[in-house]
């Protein structure tokens, strides 16, 4: 059996950054709102409160974590942008996956709020120059980070969570 944590595999480091991979990676990041809508198109409410893995969150829950931690990653890539190697703050998305917005609220709103950050984020990350993706971060439990690292891990992010929904669909017939 497949593992249903990673349905399409572990984030991968590209060993290099090119102007297509990155195009392409961007392309990915504008796409993730519309693509995240499709997956839950149609889905009722207890098929949003239904886990995509045993042990793992509601497609509810995903639909949330998304612009919340693609919120984060726009602002880590804006302090990056504008300060020098900055140390970034992390967060306990597992503990936020169980407030009260995450586990019943609905999931429009998030949609909408992807949607909106994404439209921003793009014109960011359509703006940058090579030497602009080559700035770093410190993440504390990661290491030190460059944009371009940050571009590739966040267009796979996207498509791992949207990859749970699409794959849960498959599996259950919806």
């Amino acid at each position: 059996m497949a593992d249903l944590r990673y349905p399409i595999g572990p984030f991968a480091k590209p060993d290099a950054f090119d102007p297509e991979s990155r195009n392409a990676a961007i392309d990915r990041i504008a796409s993730t709102p519309h693509r995240l809508r499709s997956a839950v198109a149609g889905l009722n409410p207890s098929q949003l409160d239904t886990q995509y893995r045993p042990g793992g969150w509601t497609v509810r829950q995903v639909v949330h974590h998304l612009p919340d931690s693609h919120l984060n990653s726009y602002v880590r890539f804006k302090r990056a942008l504008t300060e020098d190697q900055p140390v970034i703050c992390t967060y306990h998305e597992d503990r936020w996956a169980e407030l009260a917005d995450e586990k019943t609220g609905p999931i429009d709103v998030s949609l909408n709020l992807l949607e909106a950050l994404h439209t921003r984020w793009v014109a960011v990350l359509r703006s940058l120059t090579p030497d602009d993706l080559a700035r770093t971060l410190d993440h504390p439990e990661i290491g030190i980070l460059s944009l371009d690292d940050m571009l590739a891990l966040y267009a796979w992010h996207g498509d791992h969570h949207i990859a749970h929904i699409t794959s849960l669909r498959e599996r259950e017939g919806w």
